[in-house]
């Protein structure tokens, strides 16, 4: 059997919501194998961010070429990255190993609303991640710092998506799920917009959805579909998860497990 192949480079979450937990299990629901480099440990669950402990530069880097030479990823997905530092070593190393189907999810803040990137590695993100990234992620707030707009209408999605996608060089996938509409997202790509509708769903249980989306586009990628039929799957993916309301949380904090959703809707990702 030909199993494609996918890398995700993020943090760890402790409770298996987000981060790298999140993205494996999203990874190998959507029919690919799934590798991992780990940029920081963080002692988190879905009500906030406890601690983080960062991997040093010269360890993620070990982390990347472990995998590259051994089983090259047919899509990479970058998640939390909080320091300059690694930021620079993981453009430096997919550079060099000519990454492609690189998907981008610009992390900066937890769903909790605890920060999860250093304000100095934002602009080092824009610099050296962006411009090598097949595709983008941002939702609303994140948008609005890669771009430098305010983003209060669908208008105002347009005009920063083509910002941010003709400032870098890189497709955009612009989130509409904070408020703006009914959870539809907006694919910028080689100049051409296309909107993907989505209800949204009277669901508590967010902790994690944007790492699951993004790493379902980069399964999907990997697997050989175009850009924009990658994000058709991701986003009926997710939608699908959500609808099934699964929830594990004991106490008040929601928790979102659509990447461990059971039955035929997950056989059907696979294809």
């Amino acid at each position: 059997m030909n199993l494609k192949t996918a890398l995700t480079i993020a943090g760890s979450d402790c409770s298996g919501g987000a981060g790298i937990q999140a993205d494996l299990k999203t990874m190998t629901m959507n029919g690919v194998y799934a590798m991992s480099a780990i940029t920081a440990l963080t002692a988190q669950n879905t009500t906030g961010v406890r601690a983080i402990q960062e991997s040093t530069p010269d360890f993620l880097k070990q982390q990347i070429d472990a995998i590259f030479e051994d089983i090259y990823p047919d899509a990479v997905k970058i998640g939390m990255v909080s320091s300059s530092a690694l930021i620079c070593v993981i453009a430096e190393r997919l550079r060099f190993y000519k990454a492609k189907n690189v998907v981008v999810d610009p992390v900066m803040v937890a769903t909790s609303g605890s920060a999860l990137m250093k304000n100095d590695a934002v602009q080092t993100l824009i610099d050296e991640l962006l411009p090598i990234a097949t595709l983008v992620t941002p939702n609303i707030p994140e948008a609005q710092v890669l771009s430098g707009q305010n983003i209060e209408t669908k208008a105002d999605m347009i005009t920063a998506a083509k910002q941010i996608g003709d400032s870098y060089h890189c497709a955009v996938l612009l989130k509409g799920g904070h408020s703006i509409n009914d959870a539809n997202d907006l694919l910028y790509a080689n100049r051409e917009l296309q909107w993907f509708e989505g209800k949204r769903i009277n669901n508590p249980n967010t902790h994690g959805t944007g790492c699951t989306l993004s790493s379902a586009i980069a399964s999907n990628l990997a697997k050989g579909f175009s850009l924009s039929e990658s994000v058709q799957r991701a986003k009926a993916y997710i939608s699908g998860a959500l609808a099934a309301m699964l929830d594990l949380g004991k106490g008040s904090g929601p928790m979102n497990h659509a990447f461990d959703l059971q039955g035929e809707y997950a056989k059907e990702a696979t294809k």
